[in-house]
């Protein structure tokens, strides 16, 4: 199944200039624990809630003087539209990583994944798989 079968479309987004103020305000009015960095609909980077506690707090940087481009991960791996759940599991194996821009033939954002999204989607399938398995065994 194609990731953009499985991603969410709407993306949580800002550019390198906008204080980690505004990103962690932004986090917690859209429930969410990144956000995408982009330049011309572009990502270029991701700031994770985690970062803010490491390289904003932890460092002692002033959170409305310090911008998402200070704090940003820029070596960001992003996973095609048309690519399966498994890149998108191999990828985030790969790299170490929890939160997967998906992006479309030009590299244009055009949603994101999560290892929570995966972890669902696989309990969806092992309870559709225990249905199955439940009216096929005999009674005890």
């Amino acid at each position: 199944m194609p990731i953009e079968n499985l991603a969410r479309s709407e993306v949580v987004t800002a550019e390198e200039d906008e204080s980690v103020q505004e990103l962690a305000t932004r986090m917690e009015e859209s429930q969410v624990g990144s956000v995408v960095i982009t330049s011309e609909d572009e990502p270029v980077g991701i700031v994770t809630d985690r970062d803010l506690a490491t390289r904003v707090i932890g460092d002692g940087k002033d959170p409305s003087e310090t911008t998402a481009g200070d704090v940003m991960s820029e070596d960001l791996a992003t996973i095609d539209q048309t690519d399966g759940f498994y890149q998108a599991t191999e990828l985030m194996s790969e790299h170490g990583i929890r939160r997967l821009p998906v992006c479309d033939e030009n590299n244009d954002l055009v949603g994101i994944i999560t290892s929570d999204d995966l972890n669902e989607l696989l309990a969806d399938e092992q309870m559709q798989l225990s249905d199955v398995i439940q009216t096929q065994r005999p009674d005890y």
